[in-house]
């Protein structure tokens, strides 16, 4: 039987607004990957997040990125080692700071947006990011683009890490994401993205954009909890996954 693990961005809100939303995804999801502030969310907002993850038993990841909070963290920014270095290190802090306080403890750390894709190529940011979540736990997991620079980078630093594939958006033959300003980055079909991800668990294999397949590693996936049909789409996947005989469980630390 394979087995994959099931993630989504949450705690991206202000407030009570989307909250509903992430508590009913909890349902479905197996890791949940908490804003830290930078690109989204708030102090109230990370601590219910935290806490409903723990009532719904899944595994809390911190989800930092970079501070702009307007452009929702996916405009690129040139940042140096040190300041990548410390944006990550005072963001897993502050979520760590919410887990331990509720009683359970931080399993993940996952960049978010344009940190998140930038890092997948450019090994120097990667490192940083690599070695931040190191020196904070040295057990917890670096979610990574699937055959990226941050994978590379953990796996350099010891770290244990999760090769991340993702329902909803098309890949170029590089193995990167296809830029969301391109009008093919989204698939928006449910049916297109469920078959993309059952081929990409069961056989390592995605096609691009370009019309041809390429292999990846798929430890985790990330579906997006934005979206006016999220939650009736991960109850697909998850009947989906059940159909094609694959187990979704969290990525466990070595804790």
């Amino acid at each position: 039987m394979s087995t994959i693990d099931l993630n989504c961005d949450m705690g991206e809100s202000f407030g009570a607004y989307r909250m509903g939303r992430d508590e009913e995804l909890l349902d479905y999801i197996t890791s949940a990957n908490i804003a830290c502030g930078f690109h989204a969310g708030d102090p109230s907002t990370m601590r219910r997040t935290v806490q409903m993850a723990i009532e719904k038993n899944v595994a809390i990841g911190a989800h930092p990125g970079l501070p702009d909070l307007e452009g929702f963290g996916r405009r690129r920014m040139d940042i140096s080692y040190d300041e990548a270095y410390d944006m990550v290190l005072y963001q897993i802090g502050s979520l760590q700071a919410f887990v331990k306080a509720s009683g359970s403890s931080l399993n993940h750390v996952k960049p978010h947006g344009a940190l998140y894709n930038m890092a997948a190529k450019d090994n120097d940011l990667a490192d940083a990011i690599a070695q931040a979540v190191h020196d904070v736990d040295s057990s917890l997991i670096l979610f990574g683009l699937s055959g990226s620079e941050l994978v590379k980078a953990g796996k350099e630093r010891g770290l244990h890490t999760a090769s991340e594939v993702f329902a909803d958006r098309t890949y170029q033959q590089d193995g990167s994401l296809t830029s969301r300003n391109h009008s093919e980055a989204l698939i928006t079909d449910e049916k297109e993205s469920i078959k993309q991800v059952i081929r990409m668990a069961k056989e390592n294999k995605v096609r691009t954009l370009q019309g041809d397949d390429i292999h990846l590693e798929a430890d985790t996936v990330c579906i997006h909890g934005d979206g006016p049909h999220a939650v009736p789409f991960a109850t697909s996947l998850i009947k989906a996954f059940e159909e094609s005989n694959i187990l979704c469980k969290s990525i466990e630390t070595s804790k």
